[in-house]
């Protein structure tokens, strides 16, 4: 005898022939697909919110990145303490993170999450263990609000897609339709914490789902659609930095958007390349217990931070800075250098983390430097070194991770820029063309290709 409730979920699936896996009907998938929008939005809005918590109880500022060396930076708690926070942050975050990562998920929980999600479709039919996404919570909240210089659109990305498998797999759906679950779920979360549905969907077409199909992009359709409202509802609503209209006028300006666009394919593809290399580095030169690693590593960091903290956490206050166009160029190109190095050796140590941030970040450094020179020698050209601020994030981040349209369709929805559609296009085109050509592996791919998996769309 069933209950109401188990009668109409029975009467919404469908035996396939295989034990234990069931078709679903299409009203039963609409409420799976509203389900998984609605758990990877909540995961994604709560990790930003718990972020930002964190980072206010580790320093005492709610963006430790928008300060200038020493500046005005004071834990109210140990006011003693002074700038010396920056160094004391990560070593205590070390100490909390590495122990619950290193005991419950060692693999899953540490380093960029979305390689674990693209495994995971293609491999093991959408299958997460659900304990992932409470340890990556966990791991990367406090990775971050310590200092560590990743991003949370991993974790997020991370945690949507295991809070929808979780779901998937309590219901019992068959691999193909628990695939296009995850993708959706992953999805949800980009969408709910940035308030970019366009950016979430792409993200699940370019970068999780291996086979596009009807059902699965109705799915996806129906998850973005409610994350988009969860997260108006929790009030996640409007551009991640607000900007006035900026403007590329001319020939030669657009030239100098492609140069820039080759330049961050190049830097997309050192940057991975350098990212790996830290973690070969890492993993020979250290001796210790692993739950420690974090902790020491965490003590390199914070001397980095203590000179430059604008590489704390996503650094979006850096980022401001950098439109505003308060740094000078070889303060740009510095930190261009040291977030790769800073992000690199956040991962390389066992942080948790991922990379779209500092990608977003090292672009806008990268491409205030090449606004810098273009407002210099033509200034009558009617640009806005910010405009190539703005262009140089998404061409860095479309070197990086090797998906052209979420780039574009991430910075335009999160920074409310459509005025620049046209020459985002030419410079993330060309970034991922000169990714490719420098570097066979995306930063996801490489990440398998080194255990020996292979990836095929």
């Amino acid at each position: 005898m069933h209950t109401p409730g188990s009668r109409s979920w029975r009467a919404g699936l469908v035996p396939t022939g295989r034990p234990g896996a069931h078709e679903v009907r299409p009203a039963a998938l609409v409420v799976v697909a509203v389900a998984a929008g609605a758990l990877g939005a909540l995961g994604g809005v709560a990790l930003r919110a718990l972020v930002g918590l964190l980072t206010q109880v580790f320093t005492g500022s709610a963006d430790p990145s928008a300060h200038g060396v020493g500046v005005g930076l004071s834990h109210p708690a140990v006011p003693w303490l002074g700038a010396g926070v920056l160094v004391a942050a990560p070593v205590l975050g070390g100490l909390l993170q590495g122990p619950v990562v290193h005991r419950w998920a060692p693999v899953s929980a540490r380093g960029l999450g979305v390689p674990e999600v693209m495994l995971a479709v293609a491999r093991d039919g959408g299958r997460v263990p659900p304990r992932v996404a409470a340890v990556k919570a966990y791991a990367a909240s406090v990775c971050l609000g310590s200092g560590g210089s990743v991003g949370v659109v991993g974790p997020t990305v991370q945690i949507g897609a295991v809070l929808a498998s979780g779901a998937g797999q309590l219901l019992r759906l068959p691999d193909h339709r628990l695939r296009a679950v995850v993708a959706a779920g992953a999805a949800a979360g980009i969408t709910g914490a940035f308030d970019a549905p366009l950016a979430g969907a792409l993200f699940a077409v370019e970068l999780v789902l291996l086979e596009i199909s009807g059902g699965a992009l109705a799915v996806l359709a129906l998850a973005v659609a409610t994350a988009v409202g969860v997260g108006h509802l929790l009030g996640t609503g409007g551009p991640l930095l607000a900007l006035p209209p900026h403007t590329v006028a001319g020939g030669p300006a657009l030239a100098a958007v492609g140069v820039l666009g080759v330049a961050a394919g190049a830097t997309g593809a050192l940057f991975t390349r350098f990212l790996y290399a830290t973690a070969d580095v890492c993993d020979r030169l250290w001796r210790g217990p692993e739950w420690l690693r974090p902790a020491v590593g965490g003590l390199l960091l914070g001397g980095l931070l203590l000179w430059w903290p604008q590489l704390y956490g996503v650094g979006y206050g850096a980022v401001a800075d950098a439109l505003a166009g308060r740094f000078v160029l070889v303060t740009l190109l510095a930190l261009v250098a040291l977030k790769i190095l800073a992000t690199s050796l956040t991962l390389g140590v066992g942080g948790s983390g991922g990379v779209f941030a500092p990608a977003l970040f090292v672009g806008a450094m990268l491409g205030g430097a090449c606004g810098q020179v273009v407002t210099t020698v033509w200034p009558a050209s009617g640009t806005d070194a910010a405009a190539f601020t703005v262009i140089g994030m998404a061409a860095v981040l479309a070197g990086t991770v090797r998906a052209p349209a979420t780039a574009v369709a991430f910075v335009v929805e999160a920074l409310a820029v459509p005025e620049l559609l046209a020459a985002l296009l030419v410079a993330v085109l060309l970034a991922a063309v000169t990714s490719r050509l420098l570097c066979a592996d995306t930063v996801y791919t490489r990440k398998l290709t080194r255990r020996g998996v292979a990836l095929h769309r």
